[in-house]
């Protein structure tokens, strides 16, 4: 039987705070041989009335940058490109929170993995509303890295 993916969300906008969630998600998907997948969530910009004001191509941009920053931080925290090649790299556009939970579930996700939000003092960490609201509605497992 073949060990259900691990899915990572991460922020590419902000790839060094969660270079440690995505080296601990490849350890886990490394343990049980399972499939590596990455995800990352832009906001969806053209449902409101700020989107008026992008280019019709500034989401496909968009995209294409979130891929690369996210191959960047994928051979960043895991190796060079042989690994960024067995893992799938995955943008969602959305709530981000939304957009995980829906992955996990087309995916067949046995576990995800997420990071806790910006460290506001050194012994202060805060589960951010998305990593909250994932661990509360998975239908899997969730680790969250601090």
């Amino acid at each position: 039987m073949t060990a259900k993916p691990v899915l990572c969300a991460v922020d590419v906008s902000n790839p060094d705070e969660d270079i440690d969630t995505l080296r601990e998600a490849g350890r886990m998907a490394r343990l049980n041989d399972a499939q590596l997948d990455v995800i990352t969530v832009l906001p969806d910009m053209g449902m409101s009335v700020i989107g008026g004001y992008f280019d019709p191509s500034h989401h496909d941009k968009a995209v294409a940058e979130a891929k690369r920053l996210m191959r960047d931080m994928v051979e960043k925290a895991l190796g060079g490109a042989e690994t960024n090649k067995n893992i799938r790299h995955l943008v969602a556009t959305g709530r981000a929170y939304e957009e995980v939970l829906k992955t996990a579930r087309a995916a067949g996700s046995g576990l995800i993995v997420i990071g806790v939000a910006k460290k506001l003092e050194m012994s202060d960490y805060i589960l951010g509303p998305n990593a909250e609201r994932v661990v509360r509605h998975a239908r899997c497992s969730v680790y969250v890295v601090r």
